[in-house]
């Protein structure tokens, strides 16, 4: 076998300029190597964009390809996303109770020595009923009230409060393909219309209708659901989780603030509906909105209907853009010189933005596992494996938001609560979380894209019931918790009056000279 010289990466978009500027920077492209990084992408093609929010690994993976945050915010259209409120999620609107909750990216709170605050919360230690998220961390505080998660001379991807970003995916896409060719990166504007296979079943050629053939050591599939090489090429099958995860379409609208300096909300709100639910996004100059629903509960007229009343008048002049989502993803994504990264390996609804996050893990994935001499069969095995538990985990969480809702105003949330449509290994640790709250022991980390606490955020801001009555002798410290969950409260008061508004901190994050 021979070292790999020259990688093929087919499709540009996130998943593509993303993976080229990370092989290029790790692998030594940027700095002379002898490994060449070369994107084709049609022209003819464009971009899914949904969703337009990240996860805060985001903000690893922008420094290490060395693109700087103020650049990212300018270029992107991009605002702070410190979380997700959700809205109707737990019981239908008008009930009595509580209508939303929020899964922050801080940590709970914990002083080295302190004790951990969940199951002291779980005790009744928390402040007026506050919910977990609230009473253990200062973050919901402060973006209810529209602050940033940073003050404006803390450092690239530094601040008291962990976040992520909203961006224009279009613009993302333009500043990755920008800045991976200032990383050597070639590119060629061509469409690939046939994939061509050797004897012994690699890839030996991709035809291309502007350039002919070209031919590389290492393909990387960023064609999106096409899958045109590690799908249609190699013939890896999908595996559908429809029967767990529902929604399958999405109807998606860009809508304009009313004023230019209204507000910016730092989070994602996701508000349920009777067959899905809308995302609601805030950019610098608009709204990303959009109706994720399942084909399987309503009609699409239905839906625009479900979101055009969300939106309100300001929908009335807007088209909304139509996609269908196939959800699902390939056990094997990496067959013998083929590795999928982005839609082509799989898509689980945008509800937690595991779509970047899953763009991340597989670039890092590639470039750290890269076999440089050429012996790709381990470093597949390796591959596949990973990916596969991790996407079996977000499915697991994305699924818990669902099936713990107490709504039964209709035969989505009926069938999403139903114990046949819930994988038995999250049946399993929500059966042992009955009795005790989810511990790190539950993850494996280089497993998981969501870490303890955002599972216990969900699982708590659900309302699910963890008794404790059995092991309360063994949390003596209820006083100790106590003071610290209101030592929070307080800092979270003081944490406004030291953090900019969410607009002021993009603005001037806008105005740095490049």
């Amino acid at each position: 076998m021979s070292p790999i010289k020259n990688i093929l990466i087919v499709g540009g978009g996130t998943a593509g300029w993303l993976t080229a500027a990370f092989l290029a920077r790790t692998l030594g492209t940027a700095s002379g190597a002898d490994i060449s990084v070369t994107v084709v992408e049609s022209s003819d093609i464009g971009i899914i964009g949904v969703g337009e929010g990240t996860f805060p690994s985001i903000r690893g993976t922008l420094a290490a390809i060395g693109i700087d945050e103020a650049r990212f915010i300018r270029e992107c259209n991009a605002t702070f996303k410190q979380g997700i409120h959700f809205v109707d999620w737990v019981r239908k609107p008008g009930s009595p109770g509580t209508d939303h909750y929020f899964h922050p990216f801080s940590l709970p709170s914990q002083r080295g020595g302190g004790p951990d605050l969940l199951p002291y919360w779980l005790l009744g230690a928390g402040e007026n009923g506050a919910a977990f998220a609230q009473a253990s961390t200062m973050q919901k505080c402060v973006a209810d009230a529209s602050h940033g998660p940073k003050r404006v001379g803390d450092g690239d991807f530094l601040g008291p409060l962990n976040y992520a970003y909203h961006f224009d995916a279009g613009r993302f896409a333009a500043l990755l393909a920008t800045h991976a060719k200032s990383l050597g990166v070639a590119h060629q504007v061509a469409t690939v219309d046939t994939v061509e296979l050797a004897e012994d079943g690699a890839i030996s050629g991709v035809v291309t209708r502007e350039c002919g053939t070209l031919t590389a050591d290492l393909y990387i599939d960023c064609t999106g659901f096409h899958a045109a090489l590690i799908g249609k090429a190699l013939g890896s099958p999908f595996r559908s989780v429809s029967d767990v995860l529902f929604v399958d379409s999405a109807l998606a609208m860009q809508v304009p603030y009313a004023s230019a300096q209204a507000p910016i909300p730092s989070y994602t709100i996701s508000t349920a509906h009777e067959a899905g639910w809308t995302w609601d996004i805030g950019l610098q100059q608009r709204r990303g909105i959009g109706y994720v629903y399942s084909s399987a509960h309503t009609d699409d007229a239905h839906a625009e209907q479900v979101l055009r009343s969300y939106v309100g008048p300001a929908s009335d002049l807007l088209t909304p853009r139509k996609l269908r989502l196939n959800v699902g993803y390939r056990d094997v994504q990496w067959i013998k010189n083929c590795v999928a990264v982005g839609l082509s390996g799989g898509f689980l609804e945008p509800l937690e933005s595991s779509g970047i996050g899953l763009i991340e893990t597989a670039a890092y994935l590639v470039s750290y596992l890269f076999p440089r001499d050429g012996d790709m069969v381990p470093v597949a095995k390796l591959f596949n494996a990973l990916m596969r538990a991790r996407y079996e985990r977000i499915v697991d969480f994305v699924k818990m938001h669902y099936c713990l809702t107490q709504r039964t105003d209709s035969q989505f949330w009926i069938d999403n609560a139903d114990a046949r449509t819930i994988p038995q290994t999250l049946q399993e640790k929500l059966s042992m979380w009955r009795c005790r709250p989810p511990h790190r022991l539950d993850f494996v980390t280089d497993l998981e894209m969501y870490p303890p606490s955002s599972w216990q955020y969900v699982l708590y801001g659900m309302e699910f019931k963890t008794d404790l009555g059995l092991s309360r002798a063994s949390y003596p410290r209820m006083e100790e918790a106590r003071k610290e969950f209101m030592m929070i409260q307080k800092m979270g008061r003081h944490a406004l009056a030291d953090l900019p508004t969410h607009r002021a901190l993009v603005n001037s994050m806008c105005a740095r000279p490049s």
